[in-house]
């Protein structure tokens, strides 16, 4: 992310109109805490700003998660590497800064990278065994100018030293950023994947010691171009239902244009040198919401699955003493139909497989429910203890039905009363979200966010993740992805369930009640 020197202009990681809406938010509110917006099994800084996930490594039983950070307050500036470790994915250890700014002649700000593990010392770096290696952007205002630095740490991960001889990669240029770095075993060599914002391109270099880049190829313009390309990631993904088989997979944030916070990706091949969509004019959103942002997978995660995260762009309601947090951490695969492929995403079964044990006894189930004409019936009000749990429901529709559900909302189901309504209307065969829906609004309200779908489905799968001041949506086993952020006012923390147009049944329905979960 990079801000001119007096007008603020924002060229990374969120729009203008954004970010500058958020930062004169945080000013002009008091600072008063809100701990009823804190989320609970998302990752959020201790306290100040954060966004982009940075370093995402597996190490020693831990997720190691660097995060861009503001050491000095709730708005963006002082760009640092902030640093925390998990071993479940959803409770957190807050670190001591790894990477702060430097600040004089040659002030650099520590934008967004990777980490990756020198196993060999290929890079020189390590004392004793192996160590980490960090490639990241390093902005210098001053010099106007981005370029790719490399610092290596010997106490895993902690503290990092910069390597004497940086930048690594200096095309003096202006916006150059956001290298995301893993070992190719077919190459043997490291590959970068790195973006150049405003020609619309993602880089490709390789390099045997991390210190010394070959350019590759590159992949663009192609999908959407609206906006500056940022935060690229080149990902082999597991195709469903095929055991041992993989599947390429390209993505890139641009937010700014009229898409507003956006992330595409493309599928296709790459050959060792270069990176070919299958289809590179299609726009394919990763996902379909308005905040999910700058997403990166987690290197070296044990059975090589594919782990991904993102920053859910904070809306205009300031947060105190925090603002800004990273989306559930995803499982990705790969669907093949027909006529091409997409992409899934799935909470990471890592959490997901556990959520007996964060929810304990808090869960409530509900098996063959009949819904039909336009009534609607209360599943969740005052049985949890607000607004942080997980569905899981899985509703057979008869043709024409729309289905859905309306979450944050009053101990009385009615329409509008709620901060979102989701769901599946057959008649368009669209999944949707209407977030901040106004009282009286029609169940088909044209401001909606939508999403096709491929065909009709006569068995909706639905996830809906309520956690304080996000919502995320997973439909169909993850082909279709919705995240927004809320701020729903005190004691709205009912749940209901509607159904117009046919009739549904809920084959079955779990909620885990997850409030008792906490972060140190």
């Amino acid at each position: 992310m990079k801000l001119s020197a007096a007008t603020h202009t924002v060229s990374k990681s969120v729009t203008l109109a954004v970010l500058l809406l958020a930062m004169a938010s945080s000013r002009s509110q008091q600072r008063v805490a809100t701990p009823q917006w804190r989320p609970l099994y998302h990752f959020t800084p201790s306290r100040n700003w954060t966004n982009d996930p940075n370093g995402l490594i597996f190490l020693g039983g831990k997720y190691h998660l660097y995060n861009q950070q503001n050491p000095f307050g709730n708005e963006w500036g002082h760009m640092s590497w902030g640093h925390a470790v998990s071993t479940d994915l959803v409770h957190w250890k807050h670190l001591p800064l790894a990477l702060p700014e430097t600040i004089g002649k040659d002030t650099t700000w520590r934008f967004s990278g990777s980490a990756v593990w020198d196993t060999h010392n290929s890079s020189g770096f390590c004392q004793q065994g192996p160590c980490m290696v960090i490639v990241y952007t390093a902005d210098q205002p001053n010099l106007k100018k981005e370029s790719q630095f490399v610092a290596f740490s010997n106490d895993s991960g902690k503290t990092f030293t910069n390597y004497p001889g940086n930048p690594v990669i200096d095309l003096q240029k202006k916006d150059f950023r956001d290298p995301s770095v893993t070992w190719n075993e077919q190459l043997k060599l490291w590959l970068m994947t790195v973006a150049l914002p405003s020609e619309h391109k993602v880089s490709f270099y390789t390099s045997p010691d991390l210190k010394a880049w070959t350019l590759l190829s590159q992949f663009g313009p192609a999908g959407y171009t609206g906006a500056n390309w940022e935060c690229p990631a080149l990902m082999q993904v597991p195709v469903e239902n095929r055991t041992g088989e993989k599947k390429w997979v390209l993505c890139v944030s641009a937010a700014g244009g009229d898409r507003g916070v956006f992330e595409q990706y493309f599928m296709g091949n790459f050959d060792g040198r270069q990176f070919t969509a299958d289809e590179p004019d299609t726009i394919r959103p990763v996902d379909f919401g308005d905040c999910f942002y700058a997403a990166i997978p987690w290197n070296d995660v044990p059975g090589g699955r594919m782990i991904y995260l993102g920053w859910l762009v904070p809306g205009k309601q300031a947060t105190f003493p925090w603002r800004g947090q990273m989306s559930i951490p995803r499982d990705l695969s790969a669907r093949q139909h027909s006529d091409g492929w997409s992409l899934l995403q799935q909470p990471t079964a890592i959490i997901s497989k556990r959520l007996s044990k964060f929810a304990g006894s808090k869960k409530i189930t509900i098996r063959n429910m009949v819904l039909s004409g336009k009534d609607r019936q209360l599943i969740a009000s005052g049985e949890t203890n607000g607004n942080a749990y997980w569905m899981d429901a899985e509703i057979s529709i008869t043709p024409g039905t729309h289905v859905g559900f309306e979450a944050g909302g009053t101990s009385s189901p009615g329409r509008g009363s709620a901060v979102i309504r989701t769901g599946y209307d057959d008649a368009s065969h669209s999944f949707y979200l209407d977030k901040n829906p106004s009282p009286g609004t029609p169940l088909r309200s044209p401001g909606a966010m939508r999403a096709g779908a491929a065909a009709a489905d006569s068995v909706i799968k639905i996830k809906l993740l309520f956690d304080k001041s996000s919502v995320e949506v997973f439909f169909q086993d993850g082909e279709k992805v919705f995240t927004v952020p809320v701020y729903p006012e005190k004691g709205a923390t009912g749940l209901s369930v509607f159904a117009e147009g046919g009739k549904a049944i809920i084959r079955s329905l779990t909620i885990w009640d997850l409030s008792a979960t906490r972060q140190p």
